[in-house]
């Protein structure tokens, strides 16, 4: 009999598009709402619009954004922060870079947060504790104000994002194993719709895939932080429109 001890770890292939994100032809995310105003964008504003519930539309059928099948029995549940860095000089959005080794999504940007662990109280814990341990943001800097609506990625993952202030004044660690970078982007870039590509990917399968960027600086956002990031825009830009009617 082969003792446990023995057996060779089970060695995983990383999920890894066939495609470069990058490349792919694109055009202007339209959305029939318009720009959410910087001035606009302050705690109090994001304290009132993320305590309520809402849905979005990501427009893109599921047939063309998900593209790992098999997962609709076993969805690996997963929380993200969604953290607002409350600036003086405006709020922004606080993202990581994945580093290039990592098996899912490696060398991408994605909010700072990972699976939910059965000790994990539930997914606003989970998000803060995955934060707190890929970053080194201090738990007591985040500020807990609601939640935005379930995302689905391709590669199986059933994701909360939690949305959170961020009081400044903070120093960061990040955990250099699974983050190469944290880094800052205005949040009123995010609520510009004319900053949101859609791409089509045609494979060499015959098949079609489409998925949303916002390429920010040097960094190409994309795929499910993408598509939260323009939720979280749709959202803002509704709870804007309620508010000038």
């Amino acid at each position: 009999m082969t003792h446990p001890l023995d057996k060779k770890p089970k060695v995983r292939t990383p999920k890894i598009p066939n495609f470069e994100a990058h490349t792919q032809p694109w055009v202007v995310g339209s959305d029939h709402m318009g720009q959410v105003p910087a001035t606009s964008l302050d705690a109090d504003f994001l304290r009132s619009t993320f305590s309520q519930t809402w849905q979005t539309q990501l427009d893109l059928p599921p047939e063309t954004r998900i593209r790992f099948q098999g997962h609709e029995d076993h969805w690996v549940e997963a929380a993200v922060l969604v953290p607002f860095v409350l600036r003086e000089t405006g709020i922004t959005v606080m993202l990581t870079q994945r580093t290039a080794h990592l098996h899912d999504h490696a060398g991408q940007v994605s909010f700072p947060g990972g699976r939910i662990e059965t000790f994990d109280a539930n997914p606003h814990a989970a998000a803060i504790r995955e934060t707190v341990e890929e970053t080194g943001l201090p738990a007591h800097h985040i500020d807990i104000v609601g939640q935005l609506p379930l995302y689905r990625t391709g590669t199986g993952f059933h994701i909360t994002p939690v949305a959170a202030l961020i009081k400044p004044g903070f120093d960061l660690a990040p955990d250099a194993f699974e983050v190469a970078q944290v880094f800052e982007v205005p949040l009123a870039f995010f609520t510009d719709p004319q900053n949101y590509r859609l791409h089509t990917a045609h494979l060499s399968d015959g098949s079609t895939r489409q998925y949303y960027s916002v390429p920010w600086q040097d960094y190409f956002i994309w795929g499910a932080t993408a598509a939260m990031l323009r939720g979280t825009y749709q959202i803002l830009a509704a709870a804007f429109d309620s508010i000038k009617r």
